[in-house]
């Protein structure tokens, strides 16, 4: 079983708590607005990671992020993209990661899987904290949303 860990819209904030759930991880995918490179390296020191940029990060520190990438992991395709109006399907995702609206979601449309993770970082109006992970068994793909 691979784990790949799914969190997005840090707003540079890494709460104990979401830190804890990434432990243990595969892989690590951020879907943006991390907001500042100490984001990046503490993911980094936990897991393989992949990050996109979304559209609060901003200076010298995230000219590099892509704004969307697809990786492959496990046999699965996944594309990382911030916002979801911002997507440009490329053939073979199996699954989209996404993050912006700080709504956690899994929904699957023709055949591909769509994460929204919702926000790990500072809490916005009444939506959750929350972070999500996909568990990789062959060519079975579960998601999985958890709320703090």
């Amino acid at each position: 079983m691979f784990r790949i860990a799914l969190v997005s819209d840090t707003h540079d904030l890494l709460r104990p708590e979401v830190l804890a759930f990434l432990q243990g991880s595969d892989h690590i995918v951020h879907a943006g607005d991390i907001c500042g490179p100490e984001v990046l390296r503490a993911l980094a020191d936990m897991a393989p990671l992949t990050a996109v940029r979304g559209n609060n990060d901003r200076g010298p520190w995230a000219e590099d992020l892509p704004e969307a990438t697809t990786v492959r992991l496990a046999g699965v395709a996944l594309h990382v993209v911030h916002d979801l109006a911002d997507l440009v399907l490329p053939g073979g995702a199996r699954v989209v990661v996404t993050g912006h609206s700080h709504r956690p979601r899994v929904e699957e449309r023709e055949g591909v899987l769509y994460v929204n993770p919702g926000s790990a970082g500072p809490r916005r109006f009444k939506l959750p904290i929350s972070a999500g992970e996909l568990l990789v068994d062959g060519t079975a793909i579960t998601p999985r949303l958890v709320t703090f």
